[in-house]
């Protein structure tokens, strides 16, 4: 038989040779991986360095570094047992809980071909952990490289720098709200790779750490469930201390629980009680509504008939008399703040107060911020007696942030400045690529009006129901408030639930800094003047020293919490004390001449608590403590 030309005998022979060489390249391959030792695989993904996020000063609060996931094929482990016992004092881990993982995972058509043992390993961990694998020959090891974040000081600030899952996203904070300059998308292929850029906050580290100590002990004293402090720079609308606690240790935030990673300065919104009534007179000032010499008359009750029929009725803590704006302010009156709010047009009233910034974001810095809630009289829950309300702080929902850009306009004359975070952003050579200048809003009140209820600040925290937050050697200016908390369970206000705030500028004739602290459900205790005033004067005594602001300039004015006064009206005592609430000042004129107890008057207005409680058997020479708001 004749072979056809193309597969000549030749040919043929050429072939065999070239497949025999094959066949024998192929086997020696196999052989020498068979008879090869094997390699434990590390892989690492594409890394972009993640910014840092520093403190004004270029503290540190995170920084970049390296973790390993450490993972195994479970098919792959022929004696689980041994290695369990080779790699558990390297992860402190009990060989056990390695062995019952690993036999579970290898029968598990999900999990046998890999699963991870350990996640975030440090850099010590890993190679201890590489080397075993290494010399135990264990080639169904795997270590990820992923890029990691470390918080060098744990909790502080915690809910407003955030924190980054594993993935190299921020979760939170400003490591979620800066991911974009923190760490830039992957480049195109070909192109230069931008490194991430590193953020300067406004807060300054030092101080928040002196701050977060005052806000432990707060909450410590007042058993209360959670509290804020905000600091910012008037002028400038920087935030130098951002506080809410409880806080996380960033370092171990998947520990935390859902309290302690809640952003509320920015992130929940509450009723502010009297602390609103600044803003409500202040809109009523700017309109010329009221003269600041004219008086007006608290008899307990603010009530008015409406045409429609409806009836508005808004109690007062205490029966004030004959007062002015000014005096309206110093003892947190209701009645004298309605009568005055009632002057003004509904509609210009709310405009007012939303050129204050209430119900919309500030646009700070961090994720999730709430508009708040500011009705108008167009709202379903709109009633006759929300205008009224709205005055006192009541059917209004703001945030801790809002409420200091509200104050930046009392601070700057009428024109208030926008809040900030963000001092300045660098790339990796410290070239300065963005740095914060203040940015100012538009007229809402005018300079009179804001110098107006500056001093009217002043005066609460001279000889108002704000005394205890009064520095003496530097001026400053106050307003508390205390109000009833949403039953979330019940509906209505809770009987047991109060928020107390207060917000301080000083010094108050030209205030440089602006302070606000909230404390929410605090047990015992709850009135803002006898819990966050001290807690206002702690703050701003730590804030000056810190910044060295200059004392000694304002005229110091010392509350003795004793005052004598004459009167005609006589309370009578036999042998257990009285109850001497809603009692005045006037009508506690001969408890001071008694020689047989010692009678302390704290504060002004009426009483609102003493102590020892009522019913006390009397003692010679006992101490009464009567508390006036």
């Amino acid at each position: 038989m004749q072979v056809n030309g193309f597969f000549s005998k030749g040919r043929l022979i050429f072939l065999a040779v070239v497949a025999g060489i094959s066949i024998i390249v192929t086997f020696a391959s196999y052989a020498s991986l068979a008879f090869k030792g094997t390699q434990v695989v590390s892989y690492t993904r594409p890394l972009i360095e993640r910014g840092a996020i520093v403190d004004r000063n270029g503290k540190p609060l995170a920084v970049q570094t390296n973790f390993y996931h450490f993972g195994v094929t479970p098919e792959k482990i022929s004696d689980i047992e041994t290695f369990a016992k080779d790699i558990s004092p390297a992860i402190l881990a009990d060989p056990e809980e390695i062995v019952t993982l690993l036999t579970e995972a290898k029968e598990n058509p999900k999990t046998k071909r890999f699963i991870y043992i350990r996640k975030k390993l440090d850099q010590v961990t890993y190679e201890e952990l590489h080397q075993i694998c290494k010399e135990k020959k264990y080639n169904f090891a795997r270590f990820d490289k992923i890029p990691g974040r470390i918080y060098p000081e744990n909790e502080l600030a915690s809910q407003l720098i955030g924190y980054m899952g594993d993935d190299g996203t921020g979760l939170a904070g400003i490591e979620y709200s800066m991911q974009r300059y923190l760490s830039p998308p992957p480049a195109p292929a070909g192109e230069k790779q931008d490194q991430g850029k590193d953020i300067f906050l406004t807060i300054d580290a030092n101080l928040q750490y002196k701050l977060e100590k005052i806000a432990k002990q707060a909450l410590e004293d007042t058993e209360a469930a959670n509290i804020m402090i905000l600091a910012a720079s008037a002028k400038s609308g920087e935030i130098l201390s951002y506080i809410s606690l409880p806080s996380i240790d960033l370092n171990n935030y998947t520990s935390g629980t859902y309290e302690q990673t809640i952003d509320r300065p920015a992130m929940t919104q509450f009723e502010p009680g009297s602390v609103f009534k600044i803003f409500s007179i202040a809109a009523a000032y700017d309109q010329g509504l009221f003269r600041q010499d004219e008086l007006f008359y608290c008899d307990r009750l603010f009530e008015k008939n409406l045409p429609s029929g409806e009836k508005v009725k808004i109690t007062c803590l205490s029966n004030h008399g004959y007062l002015t704006a000014r005096g309206a302010l110093e003892v947190s009156c209701n009645d004298v703040t309605d009568q005055i709010t009632d002057r003004m047009d509904t509609e210009l009233f709310l405009a007012k107060l939303r050129g204050f910034g209430f119900g919309h974001r500030t646009s700070i810095e961090v994720p999730g911020e709430t508009p708040g809630s500011l009705k108008d009289t167009k709202d379903k829950y709109w009633s006759a007696r929300s205008k009224m309300t709205i005055s006192i702080g009541q059917e209004v929902g703001v945030s801790a942030v809002q409420m200091m850009e509200a104050a930046t306009y009392i601070a700057n004359e009428g024109k208030g400045v926008q809040l900030t975070l963000l001092s300045k952003i660098t790339d990796k050579e410290g070239n300065i690529l963005y740095q914060h200048e203040p940015v100012y809003k538009q007229q809402n009140i005018k300079p009179e009006t804001a110098k107006y209820i500056l001093s009217c600040m002043q005066t609460g925290a001279e000889k108002g129901i704000g005394w205890r937050a009064n520095l003496g050697d530097i001026t400053i200016g106050v307003k508390t408030g205390t109000a009833q908390m949403a039953d979330t369970k019940n509906g209505g206000y809770s009987d047991t639930d109060f928020l107390s705030d207060c917000l301080a500028f000083f010094p108050a004739e030209d205030p440089e800094i602006i302070l606000y602290i909230v404390i929410q459900k605090a047990q015992g205790i709850q009135y803002a003047s006898r819990i966050v005033a001290p807690v206002i004067k702690d703050s701003a005594d730590t804030i000056i020293d810190h910044l060295g602001m200059n004392r000694g300039s304002a005229a110091s004015v010392a509350h003795s919490g004793k005052i004598s006064i004459q009167g005609t009206s006589q309370i009578k005592i036999g042998n257990s004390l009285p109850d001497f609430t809603g009692k005045s000042k006037r009508e506690l004129l001969k408890l001071l001449d008694r020689t047989d107890i010692n009678v302390n008057i704290h504060g002004n207005g009426w009483v609102t608590s003493q102590e020892p409680a009522a019913g006390t058997p009397i003692t010679e020479n006992m101490n009464v403590d009567l508390y006036l708001e």
